[in-house]
């Protein structure tokens, strides 16, 4: 609006001073004093503003500089020229001028988003290398730890032998901080690249068999309610068993964490398609929805997490991964009636007959 206003202000003003002086001035200082007023109104306003300032000149140039005045009839053939060749003129160069301010605003946006795009790499790049420097350090503060961590243990035990009260106490934090730089070494490990899995045949009820041994003692007395599906064929897949065991065993205690110990924890496993299913239930709060993809980011704690509330948040986050690397994938849904459910999805084998159970 101000370009408008501004431009058809300096044409009013300029037919005034040429129309108070046109007695003693040729039309031509008319067609070039216009063209200016043009050229600045195209390049402030672009074309709309152009294109309104030529067919004013025109109606002007006709109207008040060429005889006989103050009529829009043309007195000679020539002046019906001048006519013409100011509107081609100026519609010409309304529409080139026009067509660079347009290609000088967008060689602004392409340079703006240029500067965009080379900040955003030079960010990602700072935050990769960052991350990067991260895994070195947590790779090398897990394997240094490892040494004070065994002189620690031994000194536990060779205090609780000796009946010490506090030795059984430090013995079991000392394990517990194994547990978190065995993670901290095999996350690392995994990204990058370096923690190989081996699959091969497996029975899905070996596995069940073995997770149930393995945390006997972590589940006491807690009851584990199990479901395999026995209606179809023998429910075998490809993956690493220890591997796989250790997802289903990290699964199940975080069951048990978050199952009241008078409710029992559901293991399930049945057979879609080509994939295994392995599913964990248990009856806790469940996870709220902007929650669900972030449990499994490394060491992510839920808002309100107590700050003893179990191991740093590695658990899930290698489990996926290592699901991953076996072509499966680790999910989560809400269990019906409450609680959270656990799925975890290997490929199966139905070759019949490779493997028969003793």
């Amino acid at each position: 609006m101000r370009a408008w206003l501004l431009w058809v202000g300096m044409f009013v003003l300029s037919t005034a001073v040429l129309r108070a002086y046109r007695d003693g001035t040729a039309v031509v200082y008319a067609v070039l004093t216009y063209l200016l007023v043009i050229l600045g109104g195209s390049v402030s306003g672009g074309r709309p503003v152009g294109f309104a300032l030529t067919a004013a000149g025109v109606g002007s140039i006709d109207f008040f500089f060429q005889l006989p005045y103050d009529t829009l009839a043309v007195g000679k053939p020539l002046d019906g020229v001048v006519l013409i060749a100011f509107l081609t003129t100026a519609t010409v160069t309304t529409h080139l001028l026009a067509a660079e301010r347009a290609r000088a605003a967008e060689a602004e946006r392409l340079a703006a988003e240029r500067t965009r795009l080379v900040a955003e790499a030079d960010r990602a790049e700072a935050l990769r290398e960052a991350d990067r420097l991260k895994d070195v350090v947590l790779a090398s503060v897990s394997h240094d730890l490892r040494t004070p961590l065994t002189t620690i243990k031994m000194l536990a035990e060779e205090g609780a032998r000796r009946g010490e009260a506090r030795a059984l106490a430090i013995d079991e934090q000392a394990d517990r901080l194994g547990r978190l730089v065995a993670d901290l070494l095999d996350l690392s490990r995994l990204k990058g690249g370096a923690l190989q899995v081996h699959p091969e045949l497996n029975m899905a009820e070996d596995l069940v068999g073995a997770a149930l041994r393995q945390l006997a003692g972590v589940l006491k007395d807690r009851t584990v309610e199990t479901s395999i599906d026995f209606t179809e064929p023998a429910l075998v897949g490809r993956f690493d068993f220890v591997q796989t065991l250790r997802i289903l065993t990290n699964l199940l205690a975080n069951a048990s964490q978050h199952t009241p110990r008078e409710s029992p924890i559901e293991l399930s496993v049945h057979r879609e398609g080509e994939t295994l299913v392995f599913a964990v239930a248990d009856r806790g709060p469940g996870i709220p929805l902007p929650e669900r993809e972030r449990i499994f980011e490394p060491f992510y704690r839920p808002a309100g997490a107590a700050a003893d509330a179990g191991g740093a948040g590695l658990g899930l986050a290698i489990a996926r991964r290592l699901a991953e690397l076996q072509g499966g994938a680790i999910e989560y849904a809400d269990r019906p009636g409450g609680g959270s459910i656990f799925l975890m999805r290997l490929p199966a084998d139905s070759t019949p007959g490779v493997l028969v159970k003793s």
